[in-house]
């Protein structure tokens, strides 16, 4: 900026700051239009591509470039003006235009950051797809650590001392672990879901030791959102995942058909024939998987029936989709029963009524007076 008044006041000589003003101002406005043009045609360039980071790029940079050609128009306006300024007034004017800088270079980085995330959750940007839990979370420590850094640049171009700050943190870092140990609690314990990654967003968990039930919908530092089956949102704090089972059936390999069915015991003869298409039936069916465990057998008898099982596992884990081949099964395994002439049982009761006892319940017997 010396070089910049240097030169300004060899090519001017004395002329009035006015027209100097007017000068600055009508090319740094130039210089800001110019630039509009340059991104809007750039823009179109990049459109024709499906490269990743030059769009990500050119989003960033747009707007904090255009900003910082107007903070440094009123930096050279500010040393144009400075001989007229109190002493006081220019020790403040100078900080500021360099919080003013820096607060631009922190603009286009957490733009950038916030760029590449959207861009990385969309499919088709790449070509593997990427986790978007694993996405959120470096994105927003990305975030922190430009919000951090920045702020101690920022503290120290304002002439206070970070080595000052430091110190005070780590003392009051302990007054402030007491009173926020939940909230501490809960950061690590967001901390761990992001590293360990037991669920991500739009899974569907449940837990046995709580009554959690939903589809993640959203994985903050403090908290999770999960969204009920009834629509409802359950705010659960992080801290509770790292002290409860979770079962996540988003990721399971298959379904499970574990179904009992019972015939009559007139049906004892058709029964291992039944049993025998039963499993011919299921080891032929195309929504079975038959590389895992296929069982049908002769169970136990029931108080009223005779009981096979059926254990399988189908090829779909959607839960609309396997209710429907569930069905097809169930009806397929009524149509094998019915083509052997045999019947599911239900609850029956037989009475065996003694011949030759006769009893007579009106009859009553009176001691004499």
């Amino acid at each position: 900026m010396e070089t910049v008044r240097q030169w300004w006041q060899q090519l001017n000589g004395n002329q009035d700051w006015i027209m100097q003003v007017f000068f600055v101002v009508f090319v740094t406005l130039l210089a800001n239009y110019l630039a509009k043009k340059f991104y809007d045609r750039l823009e179109k360039q990049f459109e024709k591509t499906r490269n990743l980071w030059d769009d990500a790029l050119l989003w960033a940079v747009r707007k904090p470039s255009r900003a910082f050609i107007l903070v440094l128009g009123a930096r050279v306006v500010a040393e144009i003006m400075e001989p007229m300024m109190e002493p006081s007034v220019v020790t403040v004017v100078r900080p500021v235009f360099l919080v003013l800088i820096i607060s631009v270079v922190l603009w286009f980085l957490i733009r950038m950051i916030t760029r590449g995330e959207e861009l990385l959750k969309t499919p088709g940007y790449t070509q593997e797809p990427m986790d978007e839990t694993t996405v959120t979370a470096l994105a927003k420590l990305l975030r922190l650590s430009v919000f951090i850094t920045g702020g101690l640049v920022i503290a120290q171009s304002m002439g206070i001392s970070i080595s000052g700050v430091l110190a005070f943190g780590g003392i009051g870092g302990i007054a402030v672990g007491f009173a926020a140990k939940d909230l501490l609690a809960n950061f690590f314990g967001g901390l761990m879901v992001y590293l360990d990654r037991p669920f991500s967003v739009g899974d569907w968990v449940r837990s046995p030791d709580r009554n959690i039930e939903g589809t993640i919908e959203h994985i903050g530092w403090r908290l999770t959102v999960i969204r009920t089956f009834d629509k409802r949102p359950l705010y659960v704090p992080n801290a509770t995942f790292t002290s409860i089972a979770l079962e996540n059936p988003s990721r399971m390999t298959h379904r499970r058909i574990y179904e009992t069915m019972g015939v009559r015991y007139d049906d004892v003869a058709q029964l291992p024939a039944i049993v025998a298409l039963v499993k011919s039936m299921l080891a032929e069916h195309p929504e079975i998987d038959h590389n895992q465990t296929l069982i049908v057998n002769f169970n136990q008898y029931g108080a009223s029936s005779l009981d096979f099982f059926i254990y399988c596992m189908t090829n779909t884990t959607n839960w609309v989709k396997y209710h429907e081949v569930k069905q097809d099964v169930l009806f397929k395994v009524a149509e094998i029963v019915r083509q052997h002439g045999a019947e599911f049982a239900f609850p029956t009761q037989t009475l065996h009524i003694i011949e030759g006892v006769a009893q007579d319940s009106h009859s009553t017997s009176e001691e004499p007076a």
